[in-house]
């Protein structure tokens, strides 16, 4: 349910009335509207009719425990904080609490200041997530699943696998060779998942420098180094009550990493310059584009992180092993360059298709997406042909041991009527010398001859010199 930008709205759950009293006075000088429940019933009654940032609720109350009531409010509420109260000395219920969904808790008698920051720290969660419940709205982006195109045997397995792991709070290690999607693994974990109202919060551990890496983790406090103005979050903080993507996360030195590994043992951390410790409740998801084994082999990745990090294992395929998605991948890489450059596009033509798919592809899908985005800046014409794709290096084995290598057997008449006529204009411009009309196509002189002979373009000998070399 979308939360109002007007004035704060808190609700209060708590059988005992005189801290209910406190609260109120408390909040409502600070411009919070404030609504009262006596129990977790009353208070998930409230919250069916009244639209609030954060919820404040005793542990401690009869007829549902607050725990109860925290998780009755994660299933039918998500993403909607609660902060618990709890007794001093009882640290072991708020752990619980935290475990069972909680934002964040304060033991009684608490500091008035204390329950400000909380509370507003959590409103601005409330906010975060409600922006991102718009943008969703407005645009109707694609989440989850669903943004993970094609229907290879590879790729149904891998959705099937994140829709298995996603419900659960496991850490994820995402292996795969840079450019196949690692980033897209990790939004589609976030979002069919429990968690997919807080915020995803990505870091990418290679893009930052190393003297800065803590901050960026952790956050800090004003004046802990030099240019440290003012007290800032880090990404632990901002990603509480959602998801944390650690993307590149062999890249982190091993200081970092021995730091990493204590907040993934406790949920605990400081920030530099910090004196007391905060707890987060967030999950991580991490990838790495290395040689695991390698690197933790070479000493160069701590064996108890990865451990840690790698509770389960998903594997990125490289776009070479499911070619058969390319067509769809390239298809809709290629309306939404049209879109963005204001041409409208028909598609490709079948030997554009062919020569995508018999490609190696070592840049995986980001090589894709620059290939066919510099396609649509620069072809003439409404459809892509061989001749508008820059491909570099060479093709694939596959691409060069037969015709039919990636074309799904049910092409039509129409498709090959095509082919043929756009190979034989290329003979003729070329002259019928073959060499000189595979470079044309881009494609192989191999290929081209199996193509000839399968749909009836018969060469003409007396044009090709005597001496010529046979393939």
């Amino acid at each position: 349910m979308p939360l109002p930008k007007t004035s704060p709205s808190l609700l209060i759950i708590d059988d005992e009335k005189n801290m209910r009293l406190i609260l109120r006075e408390v909040l409502s000088v600070a411009g919070y509207t404030i609504h009262e429940a006596s129990n977790g019933i009353e208070g998930l009654n409230l919250l069916s009719s009244k639209q609030v940032h954060a919820v404040i609720i005793d542990l401690q109350m009869p007829q549902m425990s607050g725990i109860e009531t925290i998780q009755h409010i994660r299933d039918r509420f998500a993403g909607l904080p609660c902060i618990v109260l709890t007794a001093h000395g009882s640290i072991a219920s708020a752990v619980e609490a935290m475990k069972a969904g909680a934002y964040d808790y304060l033991t009684k008698p608490f500091d008035n200041d204390q329950l400000l920051f909380v509370v507003k720290r959590a409103v601005e969660h409330s906010r975060m997530t409600q922006e991102l419940y718009e943008l969703r709205s407005r645009f109707g982006e694609t989440m989850g699943v669903d943004a993970i195109l094609g229907q290879s045997a590879v790729i149904r397995d891998l959705r099937a696998q994140i829709l298995k792991v996603a419900f659960t709070d496991a850490t994820v290690l995402i292996e795969g060779e840079s450019g196949t999607g690692k980033e897209l693994i990790a939004r589609a974990l976030h979002y069919e998942s429990k968690r997919r109202e807080g915020p995803l919060v990505t870091l990418n551990c290679a893009a930052i420098p190393p003297q800065l890496a803590e901050s960026e983790l952790f956050g800090h406090e004003k004046g802990a180094f030099t240019g440290a103005d003012e007290s800032r979050q880090g990404r632990f903080e901002l990603a509480h009550g959602g998801t944390l993507f650690l993307d590149e996360v062999a890249e982190l030195s091993p200081e970092i990493q021995a730091k990493l590994l204590r907040v993934l043992q406790d949920r605990q951390f400081m920030r530099v310059g910090g004196t007391s410790s905060l707890t987060v409740n967030v999950r991580i998801v991490a990838a790495t584009n290395r040689d695991i084994s390698s690197e933790l082999g070479a000493g160069r990745f701590r064996e108890d992180l990865y451990y840690r990090l790698a509770v389960v294992r998903l594997r990125a395929p490289s776009l070479a092993s499911h070619r058969e998605d390319i067509d769809a991948y390239a298809t809709q890489i290629l309306s939404r360059a049209g879109d963005g450059f204001g041409r409208k596009f028909e598609g490709f033509s079948p030997a554009a298709l062919d020569l995508l798919r018999g490609h190696s592809w070592p840049g995986n899908f980001r090589e894709l997406e620059n290939v066919v985005r510099q396609a649509a800046v620069f072809a003439p014409g409404p459809v892509i042909e061989p001749a508008d794709l820059k491909l570099s290096g060479k093709s694939s084995d596959a691409s060069d041991t037969g015709l039919e290598q990636g074309l799904e057997p049910h092409i039509t008449a129409l498709v090959r009527r095509e082919e043929r006529k756009a190979i034989l204009e290329a003979l003729n411009a070329a002259g019928w010398n073959r060499t000189a009309t595979a470079e044309r196509l881009r494609i192989s002189r191999r290929t081209l001859f199996e193509k000839m002979r399968l749909l009836a373009l018969e060469p003409e000998p007396k044009l090709e010199p005597e001496n010529s070399i046979p393939i």
